[in-house]
């Protein structure tokens, strides 16, 4: 039986970007943030009920918020939860190295 050849092409670390979408950076970026709020929830074991009190929306857009439904949330709202849970959020600015291709925007966990 003969094998067909499988053409596999390389991402581009941004899954959004390599699907077309038009504003890649923005959702890889959200989606980032997302995982942290949700770890975080899950951290608290907050159910979602509690977390409408931490988070200060409402059950329907905490349900958005776990499910990653993230058209309602904008980039700041989501570091706003993070803060609210407790974490630090912390923005570096600085010179890119020469030579040197970065993500222009990066999400670091750190326990």
């Amino acid at each position: 039986m003969a094998r067909k050849r499988i053409k596999v092409e390389a991402g581009s670390g941004n899954v959004f970007a390599d699907l077309g979408l038009h504003e890649a950076k923005e959702l890889k970026l959200k989606v980032r943030l997302a995982v942290e709020v949700n770890r975080a929830l899950e951290e608290r074991q907050l159910s979602q009920e509690k977390a409408t009190k931490v988070l200060g929306i409402r059950q329907p857009h905490v349900s958005d918020l776990v499910r990653y439904r993230l058209d309602r949330f904008s980039v700041e709202r989501l570091m706003d939860f993070l803060t609210r849970l407790g974490k630090e959020v912390q923005i570096r600015i600085r010179p890119r190295r020469a030579g040197q291709a970065r993500e222009p925007v990066q999400v670091h966990h750190v326990s």
